[in-house]
């Protein structure tokens, strides 16, 4: 009999298989061991009676495999009847692409009084799981990314359960009085990005009560779940939720194509929870964003205007990218069109007016992976169209001004800073000695 010899890959393989998973474990010690350094060195310990009042009904899963049940206070939504602008059917022919037919197939439905909703409500069985169905539809299916293919086979899914809640985020603290207009900051982050959290909490996220402006601001961090691969860190961001009463976390991967998802439950939380606000600011969680400028900026608006807003770095001319390497690639065969006038997504703002009327059509158009894109087609859908705010800069501005403490003074937002560049920024323009 021959004697039998590992192969150099089988060997390899064997060596290496131990090693990832030492690797994975030392990469979940130093994340969690930094972590609580860094909670412990700037936890204040005599939280205030105020902030105990919101942590106080935070609703929280021991697993993420089981579902919440909301409440029955919590409050239902009353949707409106949904009237679409003719823009949209006029920027989207009916074509052959997926996307054109799913659109033009809601709105026939709804054109003859039924229901165009094709979500289905249970979150556990809305996946479509039977791949023939999509490549009867979409006849160049398997040439699309995995990524591209989750996405079409989640398009339907529309209830995943609350994780983590905030349901008392928007009452009224001690001292507020009730014609104060409020601010909203809902901010896109990741179950990991807990410095970069914190960097928003302790500069332009603050919350209270801007004497300068009457404007009252609150903060919430919009997240999905942990990847399968990710660390578990559930413990570590029920702390953190518990502590600062702003994370908001729904059960679906938190990944790139799933932030229209995103985008659709947060509209859907604020209808339910924080329906009298005034403004919101959509943003990623590394912009820099200068408050008292944006406060001002509000605080000038007429009432007319300020009831229709959705004003931010309007990108007018943008059409679908077709390079496959990129991480926006939208094939031909689902969708094909211009895209409508949109503001970028990494920092916008919304008048509190629109959100029923948004959240309302959006029932209706069907989830597109790019989330800013989706949120122009629902605007155009409602028939308000985007404003330009020479301020916000989400492409960033010139790589020499970007230390500029003056240029910064003078822009209301900035894309791509890291927490300590946030620090630093914040405390630069609100320096008394500054002078530009």
């Amino acid at each position: 009999m021959k004697e039998q010899h590992s192969t150099p890959h089988t060997a390899c393989s064997s060596y290496l298989q131990p090693m990832r998973h030492i690797q994975t474990f030392s990469t979940m010690t130093v994340c969690i061991t930094v972590f609580l350094i860094f909670f412990y060195s700037t936890l204040n310990l005599e939280t205030s009676s105020s902030h105990k009042a919101v942590t106080e009904d935070h609703t929280e899963l021991p697993s993420l495999q089981v579902q919440v049940q909301e409440s029955t206070t919590v409050p239902q939504l009353k949707l409106r009847n949904v009237t679409v602008s003719d823009s949209i059917k006029q920027l989207v022919p009916q074509s052959g692409a997926y996307w054109n037919r799913l659109l033009h197939s809601a709105l026939k439905n709804l054109s003859k009084g039924e229901n165009p909703f094709r979500h289905v409500s249970d979150w556990s069985s809305c996946r479509v799981t039977n791949k023939e169905l999509l490549k009867t539809n979409v006849h160049d299916f398997d040439s699309y990314t995995l990524l591209f293919q989750d996405f079409l086979e989640s398009m339907d899914c529309r209830t995943p359960p609350v994780l983590i809640n905030q349901p008392k985020k928007c009452f009224p603290a001690s001292g507020d009085k009730e014609d104060n207009k409020l601010l909203l900051f809902a901010i896109k982050s990741r179950p990991a990005h807990f410095e970069r959290r914190q960097a928003v909490r302790e500069t332009w996220g603050q919350e209270g009560i801007k004497n300068e402006s009457g404007i009252r601001v609150r903060t919430v961090f919009l997240m999905g779940s942990l990847q399968k691969d990710d660390p578990d860190l559930s413990s570590l961001l029920s702390f953190e939720a518990k502590h600062f009463g702003d994370i908001l976390q729904w059960d679906f991967h938190d990944s790139f194509f799933n932030l229209t998802l995103k985008m659709s439950m947060f509209l859907e939380w604020s209808l339910k929870y924080c329906p009298h606000v005034t403004f919101v600011f959509s943003g990623d969680d590394d912009v820099f964003v200068n408050t008292p400028l944006l406060l001002s900026y509000l605080q000038s608006l007429d009432s007319s205007k300020a009831s229709k807003l959705y004003s931010g770095h309007v990108l007018d001319t943008a059409r679908p990218i077709r390079d496959s390497k990129s991480k926006y690639f939208v094939p031909v065969s689902f969708y094909d069109s211009t895209y409508p006038a949109y503001v970028g997504g990494g920092g916008f703002l919304i008048s509190g007016a629109l959100l029923e009327p948004l959240y309302s059509v959006s029932r209706v158009i069907p989830f597109y992976p790019i989330d800013d894109v989706y949120t122009g087609f629902c605007f155009m859908a409602i028939g308000v169209s985007p404003e330009r705010h020479p301020g916000f800069h989400t492409f960033d501005i010139k790589w020499e001004n970007r230390e500029n403490l003056c240029v910064h003074k003078g822009l209301t937002l900035t894309h791509g800073r890291s927490p300590q560049q946030l620090q630093k920024l914040w405390r630069g323009i609100n320096n008394p000695l500054l002078n530009c």
